[in-house]
Parts: C-alpha cells; sequence; structure tokens
C-alpha cells in the first residue's frame, strides 16, 4: 500500500508543490508550500485519529492534506478540481488502489470553499485543516505598510488552535488576533465562507463547530 511517506518524499510531486507555491507567491498569495500541505496533512491525521477512524483512512486524508493544493499547478482558478485531476494520474501512476484513489480525489476536488462539499470523512477532515491553517508565518510581504487585506488578517493571527473536545462533540477554531493589524471584521470579511465550510464540515463528522477569536465566540 502506498504510504504518506512514500509520497511526501517523491521527487515529482514535490517539485509541483514547490512550482505551485511559485506561481502563488508571484500572484501575490500567502504561503502554501511545504509548510501549509504538511500542516493540513497533520491536522486532518489528527482530526480522523480522534474521532476513532481506521488507521489507513487516517492515512489516506494526510496524503490528501499534502496534494491538495497541487492544482495551483495550473491555475489559482479552479484549482481543486485540477489538483485532484492531477492528484489522480499521480497516484495511479504510484499503483495506488482505485478505491483509494477515489476517495482522495474526490476530497481534494471539494476543499476550496467556493464549490466544496463535505461528501465523506476524508472531504471534511481535508475542509477544516485547511481552513483552520491561518498564521502569520503565512504572510511573504514583510513590508507592513503593503499589506492587503489578506495579508493584515493571517499577520495578526498570534496563536490558532483547532481541537476537538473530550466527548467528541465540538470542533474548535481558537484564534487569538493582534487588532493592531487586523480586526475580528477582517477576519469575518474573507474568511466567513470558510467558516461556513467548516460548519458544514463539522456537521458531517457529528460535530459542533465553533469559532473563537480573542476569547469571543463569534460562531
Amino acid at each position: 500500500m502506498l504510504t504518506f511517506e512514500e509520497i511526501r518524499k517523491n521527487e515529482e510531486i514535490n517539485t509541483y508543490i514547490t512550482q505551485a507555491d511559485r506561481s502563488l507567491a508571484a500572484m501575490g498569495y500567502t504561503e502554501h508550500s511545504f509548510a501549509h500541505v504538511t500542516k493540513v496533512a497533520d491536522t486532518a491525521k489528527y482530526i480522523l485519529e480522534t474521532l476513532g477512524y481506521p488507521e489507513r483512512e487516517v492515512e489516506l486524508a494526510k496524503i490528501a492534506g499534502y496534494l491538495h493544493d497541487i492544482g495551483n499547478l495550473i491555475n489559482r482558478s479552479d484549482h481543486s478540481q485540477s489538483g485532484a485531476v492531477m492528484a489522480f494520474r499521480l497516484l495511479e501512476k504510484l499503483g495506488m488502489e482505485p478505491a483509494e484513489i477515489a476517495v482522495i480525489v474526490s476530497a481534494i476536488g471539494n476543499h476550496d470553499e467556493g464549490t466544496g462539499v463535505p461528501v465523506d470523512e476524508l472531504a471534511a477532515a481535508l475542509i477544516l485543516a485547511d481552513k483552520s491553517d491561518v498564521r502569520r508565518t503565512r504572510v511573504r510581504n514583510m513590508d507592513i505598510s503593503r499589506f492587503d487585506i489578506h495579508d493584515r488578517v493571517n499577520y495578526s493571527v498570534k496563536k490558532s488552535i483547532l481541537k476537538i473536545n473530550e466527548e467528541k462533540t465540538l470542533i474548535k477554531l481558537k484564534l487569538s488576533i493582534d487588532t493592531k493589524y487586523g480586526s475580528i471584521l477582517d477576519y469575518f470579511e474573507i474568511f466567513m465562507n470558510r467558516m461556513l465550510l467548516c460548519r458544514k464540515a463539522a456537521d458531517y463528522l457529528g460535530l459542533d463547530f465553533k469559532l473563537i477569536i480573542n476569547e469571543q465566540q463569534l460562531m
């Protein structure tokens, strides 16, 4: 069986992730390279592992997390769909079983807030893992005077924690924001659709979704 470690060490895949991030950097987007995809893979693992899903399903979620943004190599527009097609060809070439390719490709194709739907537990975990990765270190532009709203919001986040409660009934995204750089209103302006998709993803997993910013519950 194809493993996450084999995917993580694959030179062809890593070349595509690197170039995809370069393209996004040229367009002024925040970091979408190895720090992001590794964090998404680890968070997707945490979600399904905590909820007691089988070990192989957890492994597939990690693979989906690592590959989810590869479509940015082609274009930012519709990158979830193009990434799903790329992942299909790559995983098929590496000899993964069709049933496993199917769930990974479906999750990748449904992770973007524009068109995404939590169609299964893998897709739900990927959505939550991806949309919760908001942090200062994703900002490339170090000239604060030239920040756009995405830079301001990401740079303002001093701490971000996604946690499932012990009863496994609630998943909470807790953010600590420095309002000197970005306001809570700024966060909602660009992330409202993402948070609504997170709520749908949590619901699919049988969880309530809560968003807490600076100790205030907002969702």
